[in-house]
């Protein structure tokens, strides 16, 4: 198993080269440069800050300046945020992304697994058909709809919880249902068609034929392993909802690092745009990383070599 590791990091390091170099080449192909405002500024300034931040370098020496540095540690300065690097940006906003996909992760597993589970015990029932009903929704509905949908009912309506920011838990509850309501779906489906499979296997049948409680049968046999494909889905599924939290940022002005990606993206500043790429391709891969190990640990029968 350790030997397993250690070529996977070894090989995230070609897959991070290849994600920064098409990510530099990507930004740069955009028309546009990250000092052209509104109000155009003379071609002097935009001469001397090009020269000052290293943009009128080839290309190559600007990627492996940047590469040389981020090596060190240093993602560089902020073009629209001078006063900031990448480095004060993505220390001080990703926690607010990581906790938001924290709290869609426990809202997705707390929600869809019951009801996957439920769904299955019931099959071909009205509540069977109800939870897929809900999960299939979940899936439909982007949460550009549910969103505003959410903010228009439970703000603007009912007055009950407030409209947008981040710091309390009341400003948590609706950006995190957004968020991890097509998660939940995801999980119920997946639960469910698990469940189905495991509860016709014969050592469930043997299990009830001794005497075993229906309880029982469900929790410690059924469940149990049931859950082994579930739990290879959460840990892609956690990178996802924080690197796929862009518009539910944008929807309920939450200053995480989805947000600051994409105005920056808008603005050209081609370092915020870098690092955060490759902060996402660091979480994506210690995700994939992460179930792989515990994978073999819940299934022993599951070797690395």
């Amino acid at each position: 198993m350790i030997n397993y590791v250690i070529r996977r990091i070894l090989w995230a390091i070609p897959v991070l080269l290849i994600i920064s170099l098409v990510t530099f080449g990507l930004a740069h192909v955009i028309p546009g440069g990250p000092f052209d405002k509104e109000k155009p500024l003379p071609k002097e300034i935009i001469a001397n800050l090009e020269a000052y931040y290293g943009l009128d370098d080839p290309l190559w020496k600007q990627y492996t300046d940047y590469l040389w540095n981020a090596l060190h540690g240093d993602f560089g300065p902020s073009y629209s945020s001078r006063s900031r690097t990448v480095n004060d940006i993505i220390s001080a906003h990703f926690p607010v992304s990581a906790q938001l996909g924290v709290l869609a992760l426990i809202i997705a597993m707390v929600v869809g697994i019951p009801l996957g589970m439920v769904s299955a015990l019931k099959q071909n029932s009205f509540i069977d058909y109800f939870c897929m009903f809900f999960a299939l929704l979940g899936v439909s509905v982007p949460a550009m709809t549910l969103g505003p949908l959410m903010i228009w009912i439970f703000a603007l309506k009912l007055h009950i919880l407030p409209v947008a920011r981040w710091g309390t838990w009341q400003q948590a509850i609706m950006p995190a249902f957004t968020l991890g309501i097509g998660g939940a779906a995801i999980l119920a489906r997946l639960t469910r068609a698990s469940m189905l499979q495991v509860i016709r296997e014969d050592y469930i049948r043997t299990a009830r034929s001794k005497g075993v409680s229906e309880k029982n049968v469900t929790v410690h046999h059924a469940l149990k392993n049931a859950l082994i494909p579930v739990v290879t889905v959460i840990g892609p599924m956690f990178a996802a909802l924080v690197t796929g939290s862009l518009i539910v940022e944008q929807i309920f002005a939450i200053p995480g690092t989805g947000k600051y990606f994409v105005t920056s993206i808008s603005n050209r500043d081609y370092p915020v745009v870098l690092g955060i790429m490759l902060l996402y391709a660091v979480l994506i891969i210690a995700a994939n990383l992460f179930v792989d190990i515990t994978y073999a640990w819940i299934d022993p029968r599951i070797k690395y070599t």
